[in-house]
Formats: C-alpha cells, structure tokens, sequence
C-alpha cells in the first residue's frame, strides 16, 4: 500500500470517464473495468487497426518486455493486463506473497514504449493504448474466485492437458489460467495476443481453448528470455535472494545437456531425459539433491509432444520431424545455514523451465 501510495502522489490521476484513467506523466490509460476499455476499444475494430495484448500479472521483468515488444512490432494498438489471479493459486500456494510493483511495472513500460517510438521512425506508429488492472470484483462479479479443487464458480477447463506435468503438482493451476484467460481475452478481443515459452503447458493450453472456443485470436508464443547463466527470466526468481539464485541454474544447464543430446542424433526418449537426470545427479548426496546453499527437489523431467504435451514413455523415441518439449520443474528450498534476516524469511520457491527439441 505505501508503494501504491508513493507512486499516487508521483503521478496523480485525472478522469477520462468513470471506468478508466491516465496517469500525467504515463502515456497510456489505466483501465479499472470493462465498460471504459471497451470504450476505447470499439473504434479499434475497423481495419486495417490490428489490437495486440500482453496478460500479466506485474512484476514485470525483461521476459515480459520482449511480449510487449513483439506485440508492438506486429500491431499498431497494444493493451497491457495487470491482474494477480487468485484462482490459479491453490489454497496453500503464494498468492499473498506474490510480487506486486505497480510503480515500477509502469515505468518499465513507459520506458519500453519510449524507446520503440524512438527507434521507430517512418515504420509503424504502434503505441500501448492503456493497461486493464481490474480488481478481484470485477473479474469475479458474481461468487469470490474460490482455489478449492471441487469449488463454486464459473471455470473453463481444458483437459487432460491440465491434468498433466504442472496440472499433477498444481489441480487448479491450469483451470485459473484458462477462466482468467477467457474472461480477458473477452474483454479485450484482441487479434493476436502474446505469452513466453517458459510458460510451455500454458502455451499448448491456451492455444487449444482458443481452437476449441472458436476465439478469433491468434497465440503468439515467444522465445523464453534468459539471464546470462541461462535461467529463465521469472517474477518468482526475486524470492530467490543472492545464494540460492548462484545454484538454481542447473535447471536450465540439465535441459541445455539433454537438448544437446538430442542435437548430436539421439531419439531415445530415456537416453535424452538421462541426460538431463545425470546433471542434477552430480549434487545428490544421501539420498537428496544438495546444492551449495540449499536442498533441489526435482518434481519431474518429461518429454512431452509438441502439440498436446502429451509424455513419452521411456521406450518412445522422438520423431526428428515432428521434435518434442523438454520440460522441468525443480522445488528450491530456504538456505540450510541463514545468514541474515532476507535468508531467515525464505520460502520454497517452484521453478519450471524447457528446451525445445527442434524438427529436423
């Protein structure tokens, strides 16, 4: 709230309608319901206007900015959601403790557009027309959004892909994203809209509730954004802190082992995932995965098909035509030895990663 209240009296507000807002020094209109986005929307229809969008839920880091990017590079009119989904968190998971940095995330973006209309000059004059940071209410407008498993509510689910990889560890996970997913991509109607490759399952998911439910929209998947070790850019990774963040690349370094296994002619579904296991197999000490500063829990490594993410078993071998998902999820857990308050505080931490095996 103090943040909120900060960035408040930094960049105070003037009303457009009753529904939507411009920030003075912010180039764009914040949108807190449907009806004002609508509003905005509406002209966006006639051709040859193309509406691009980027749903988000803040804690905005370079990965999202290259979503913000493409789609300013490949539309002219650009909408930003700023929305923190509670129903995609299960009762037991981290919705409370989910990075919020409003302020921050609006000047990432007012940065990112200031550049592109810099470096734009005489190609396409593509702008973001405004962020929709909707409260719970209004996307939940008739019962609370409940994360009980068998609880009331209007869901979309999608299966048995939700049930699968990320769906066993987290039931609710991938029906949160798909309601939430609707309920926006209905708001907003945009002709194309944008996700990272990080997010793989959500991905293939989205992209069949938008086959399935006939939504003129094409899903536009973006290459995964790294850091310089090769982690792959998440809001979560701010929860690392310094120690665990030096460990927690070995996720990616296994994917990248078993990809280059693939790349040198192997097809054998349990050859290219050893590859992967023999990585973290160099910490495990007495039964357990230890890194320097922590304990690793590998939830899975799975080969999955490039269009359903349904698994391999071992005895499959990949299709050099068709290539596969390589994907993981690893638990990182608090440091074992804490060396300051930061240290004493952590919490577990899931992150999920994947290669794609290429066709040949």
């Amino acid at each position: 709230m103090a943040l909120r209240n900060q960035f408040m009296r930094a960049y105070p507000l003037r009303s457009y309608s009753s529904s939507c807002r411009r920030q003075r020094h912010v180039p764009f209109t914040i949108f807190r319901d449907v009806a004002g986005l609508r509003e905005v929307r509406r002209p966006m229809f006639q051709p040859p206007n193309k509406v691009g969008f980027v749903p988000t839920m803040g804690a905005l880091h370079e990965g999202h900015l290259s979503l913000v990017r493409h789609a300013l590079n490949e539309n002219n009119h650009v909408f930003v959601s700023i929305f923190v989904n509670p129903t995609q968190f299960g009762v037991n998971e981290d919705l409370d403790s989910y990075p919020k940095t409003w302020a921050s995330d609006l000047e990432k973006l007012k940065t990112l557009q200031d550049e592109h209309l810099q470096s734009n000059t005489g190609g396409r004059d593509s702008r973001i027309q405004g962020i929709f940071a909707p409260s719970v209410k209004t996307m939940y407008p008739v019962l609370p959004p409940s994360s009980e498993i068998d609880g009331d509510g209007s869901f979309v689910t999608i299966t048995p892909l939700s049930n699968w990889l990320e769906g066993a560890s987290r039931p609710v996970f991938f029906r949160g994203v798909a309601t939430v997913c609707m309920k926006l991509f209905n708001i907003v109607q945009p002709d194309r809209v944008y996700f990272g490759q990080k997010d793989v399952q959500q991905s293939v998911l989205i992209r069949r509730m938008v086959k399935d439910f006939h939504i003129p929209t094409q899903v536009r998947v973006i290459e995964t954004s790294r850091e310089s070790d090769g982690l792959a850019m998440s809001s979560r990774n701010v929860y690392l802190g310094e120690r665990r963040r030096a460990d927690v690349a070995i996720l990616s370094k296994a994917l990248f082992a078993a990809r280059s296994t693939y790349d040198s002619g192997e097809t054998s579904a349990q050859a290219i995932r050893q590859a992967a296991w023999r990585v973290f197999d160099e910490l495990r000490h007495a039964g357990q995965w230890q890194a320097n500063s922590c304990k690793l829990e590998v939830d899975y490594i799975a080969l999955s098909g490039p269009d359903d993410m349904a698994t391999f078993d071992d005895a499959a071998h990949v299709d050099p035509k068709e290539g596969a998902i390589l994907s993981a999820a690893m638990k990182v857990f608090p440091v074992d030895h804490p060396a300051n308050d930061e240290e004493r505080g952590q919490i577990s931490v899931r992150l999920i990663d994947n290669v794609l095996l290429s066709a040949k």
